[in-house]
């Protein structure tokens, strides 16, 4: 029984209102439809989706490993999928909610827990329709690829296509200023579910 168990692949996607798929009416998000697609392909998967509105790098830090860990029992082929960092890099009274001394601090501090327990794959923060804000969390991608790098997690630095896409953006843009609709979800899914780091975990 125990064999048959390991068989079944569980993903638990941990981040922010990106990885809940806020904005999408048909509820799939980036996550679930590569998870479809996965399973489309014949892969068995157990999809948690445990994307939590506003939550910064800090708040995941704090609650990430209780939660996936519940989820993801040994006896099973568990793995996790990181997306985060945007709400770190949103003013609120004046200042940053979490500097990026502290945001760097929290990535490292996640991945280098996670990786010794799981097969991990980090997704860039994502842009959205703030020039301003962007910079940022253009900044911010760069810097969590070069701490991916040092511990060889794989890292998909999305925010340099998306921010040039016409879809993602205009779809932020006329929806709440942040979040696509279907579209833009779609648009995201299709990247990384050609990503190399991605498909490797179902060969």
């Amino acid at each position: 029984m125990t064999e048959k168990l390991g068989l079944q692949i569980r993903i638990c996607f941990i981040g922010e209102s990106f990885v809940n798929g806020t904005g999408d009416p048909e509820y799939l998000g980036w996550a679930g439809r590569i998870c479809v697609s996965a399973n489309q392909k014949g892969h068995e998967i157990t999809y948690y989706n445990l994307g939590v509105r506003r939550e910064t790098s800090t708040e995941l830090k704090n609650r990430w490993l209780q939660e996936v860990s519940y989820r993801l029992p040994k006896i099973y082929d568990g793995r996790v999928v990181f997306c985060f960092g945007v709400n770190d890099t949103t003013i609120e009274n004046g200042k940053l909610r979490v500097s990026p001394t502290e945001s760097i601090e929290n990535i490292r501090n996640v991945l280098s827990d996670a990786r010794q327990l799981y097969p991990v794959l980090m997704v860039s923060p994502l842009p959205i329709a703030d020039d301003e804000q962007n910079q940022r969390i253009a900044d911010l991608a760069k810097q969590y690829a070069l701490v991916c790098n040092e511990l060889d997690v794989p890292y998909l630095n999305v925010f340099p296509v998306l921010e040039k896409s016409h879809i993602w953006i205009d779809e932020a843009k006329a929806n709440d200023g942040a979040h696509p609709r279907a579209a833009g979800y779609t648009e995201l899914a299709r990247i990384i579910e050609t990503w190399d780091a991605w498909l490797n975990w179902f060969n």
